[in-house]
């Protein structure tokens, strides 16, 4: 039986409410890889009219957490992860592109690109670089002392 990757993803990503509410847009997604894209409004911005640090931070999270989760096939959070901001995002839209560098039964290692579009042309804004692993099956505390709030 085949699975419909994107049918599915869009399916977790509409149970997100802050995704839903962002305006977040799953357009490609299959085994260790996604794309995502996220309208930009002016409420993103900063003071000096970018977008906010924090916007394409989360953006790069659930992306990293998406490709992550499809490459291991089971329930998963982030366990970390750190970004680089290149440039401003500025532009109609962000996109991320994440993608698994590496992974083992339990955990993967993933990597996500942010490029703003503006005017048609895509950009650089920001790179990451995290850690995905496999959720524990009971709520609470996990050993590491991480309560699991994070789930994508």
């Amino acid at each position: 039986m085949s699975v419909d990757f994107l049918a599915l993803g869009r399916d977790v990503l509409a149970q997100q409410p802050f995704s839903v509410l962002l305006g977040t847009q799953l357009t490609a997604f299959a085994p260790g890889e996604v794309e995502m894209t996220l309208p930009l409004k002016p409420e993103f911005r900063q003071q000096a009219g970018f977008t906010h640090g924090g916007v394409i931070s989360y953006l790069a999270d659930n992306a990293l957490t998406f490709a992550g989760g499809s490459a291991l096939g089971i329930e998963v959070v982030t366990a970390g992860y750190t970004i680089n901001y290149i440039s401003p995002g500025q532009g109609e839209r962000l996109i991320a592109r994440a993608s698994v560098v590496g992974k083992g039964s339990r955990q993967a290692v993933c990597r996500c690109d942010i490029f703003a579009v503006q005017d048609g042309a895509e950009y650089l804004c920001a790179t990451a670089l995290g850690t995905i692993v496999g959720r524990a099956p009971t709520p609470g505390p996990s050993p590491a002392g991480g309560r699991g709030e994070n789930v994508e």
